[in-house]
């Protein structure tokens, strides 16, 4: 029990408690209107052409927090709640998806590493299970640790996107202030939306190397 505990239901109660976490603030904050009064895309709108990102388009993209930034065609999208509200969650989570774009303008090291990875993760993410398991199956031991080798791929994807989502979220406070689109008194506020969400990723990433863990200990038990 003390393993299952350790590799699954341990990262899986952070995991539920990081989802429910953002997803509460940024409720909670979505119902706080911003003094200066845009919607979040007109947020959005001011930081890219602050920062000569005039040519980057601004689209509404359907659901709740799937908001993200496009790197193949230079684009971002912000939720319904995000696009047309004018509220703190609505600033917060507009100016972090232009610290991407951001990013992708200056070249961000990181940024850049995690786009090259991209298709290799996509690929990897789709087949590991298939060789992990079909090995196991069939006593192919070799098999099972080539899916683990695909796997560690996903693994090292989650951790690179950490300092992206962390330094989205430190352009994105500071465009804000520097703009004056936040005043002191609503800081609180966008702080606490940006490090909610980041919540998500760490949990993330402690998920996906519990995960590479458990089968790693279950192939040398065999």
């Amino acid at each position: 029990m003390t393993p299952l505990i350790l590799f699954f239901v341990l990262p899986m109660a952070l995991g539920l408690w990081a989802q429910h976490r953002v997803k509460s603030t940024f409720a909670r904050n979505l119902q706080v209107p911003a003094s200066h009064g845009l919607t979040g895309a007109e947020v959005a709108r001011r930081v890219l052409d602050a920062n000569g990102l005039n040519e980057v388009p601004i689209e509404e993209t359907p659901g709740s927090l799937s908001d993200h930034y496009d790197p193949r065609n230079r684009s971002v999208h912000l939720s319904t709640d995000v696009y047309h509200g004018r509220s703190i969650s609505s600033t917060a989570v507009g100016a972090h998806e232009i610290g991407h774009a951001i990013q992708h303008a200056q070249a961000y090291t990181f940024f850049k590493v995690r786009s090259a990875m991209f298709p290799a993760v996509a690929f990897a993410s789709q087949i590991w299970v298939l060789f992990v398991f079909g090995g196991l199956l069939l006593g192919a031991f070799g098999l099972a640790y080539i899916g683990i080798a695909l796997y560690s791929v996903a693994v090292l994807f989650q951790f690179v996107t950490l300092p992206v989502e962390f330094d989205a979220s430190r352009r994105a406070k500071r465009q804000l202030y520097d703009l004056g689109l936040v005043p002191a008194t609503e800081a609180g506020g966008v702080q606490s939306v940006l490090k909610a969400a980041a919540w998500t990723y760490v949990a993330g990433a402690l998920a996906a190397v519990a995960t590479l863990l458990y089968f790693l200990s279950m192939l040398q038990n065999r």
